[in-house]
């Protein structure tokens, strides 16, 4: 059977825990055990069943290179389709969590949360809603992205882990078709519909998905430089619900009509002369 690939980024902030994203991603492949690992160098190639992820993590981390290590981990979100962001259970949202995430987003990358060191939270149900509504807090454009519970100790969680990877992945290439986009568009402008600058109401035209990797969609309309962000929001919120795009990045543009019209600004053509003899 051809093996399915597709890249997987495993980011920690904190660069001390690079043991343990390398022992969580082991425990993953557990099944397996094809597994080819450089210890010195920052490539990680790992066989899960019909599928091939890898991990740009070194596993040995000093303080002189610190700074460098991040900035090999936000780069090489660049190059990733899912981007597992892993956190410490006892002191989540670093600001280099944050800023891993928020990259992420920016370069158009679907998100999975891992939460790891699981096995010795005491309050664990607590804190896992204070998390979840940490991160909806923080990350609002990554609204509804997996948060995981892992240990790299006893492999807990860690099925449950690849198994959102595997759906974050299909959601991120995820396309809707027209038709039912408009009919959305429709009930979403009749709920709420677009404010009227100067008097005059901008119109929503229709909608049609432009391209995947991730999601990008594009609304024709009348004055699109005249239509706040708030509405953009909403509208980027309602696709997420209406469409099942959980803690993928959507794009979203609004575009005028005139803007494809290739007559606009053109003088019309003068009769000729001779039509008259014709």
């Amino acid at each position: 059977k051809r093996k399915k690939n597709f890249k997987i980024e495993f980011e920690k902030g904190e660069v001390n825990q690079e043991k343990s994203i390398l022992e969580a991603t082991g425990k993953i492949l557990a099944e397996d055990q094809n597994i080819g690992l450089k210890i010195e160098t920052e490539k990680l190639n790992l066989n899960f069943k019909d599928k091939i992820l890898s991990s740009n993590k070194k596993s040995k981390i000093n303080d002189k290179v610190e700074k460098l290590s991040v900035g090999d981990g936000l780069r090489a979100v660049k190059f990733a389709e899912v981007v597992v962001v892993l956190l410490d259970a006892a002191i989540p949202f670093e600001q280099q969590d944050l800023r891993i995430a928020g990259l992420a987003e920016r370069e158009g990358r679907s998100v999975v949360v891992a939460v790891n060191k699981w096995d010795i939270e005491k309050n664990k149900q607590e804190k896992l809603r204070n998390m979840r509504e940490a991160f909806h807090r923080l990350l609002p454009e990554l609204r509804g992205a997996p948060l995981v519970t892992v240990s790299a100790k006893n492999g807990r969680g860690l099925e449950r882990l690849n198994k959102e990877i595997m759906k974050a992945h299909k959601i991120w290439n995820k396309r809707v078709a027209t038709s039912p986009l408009n009919i959305w568009l429709s009930d979403m402008v009749a709920a709420h519909p677009p404010p009227a600058p100067n008097g005059k109401r901008i119109k929503l035209r229709y909608i049609t998905q432009a391209k995947s990797r991730p999601p990008g969609f594009v609304v024709m309309c009348s004055n699109p430089n005249k239509l706040p962000t708030s509405y953009s929001r909403y509208l980027v919120n309602g696709l997420r619900e209406a469409f099942d795009l959980p803690g993928t990045p959507i794009r979203l543009t609004m575009r005028s009509q005139s803007d494809k019209n290739p007559f606009k600004n053109r003088k019309k053509s003068q009769p000729s002369k001779l039509k008259k003899h014709l």
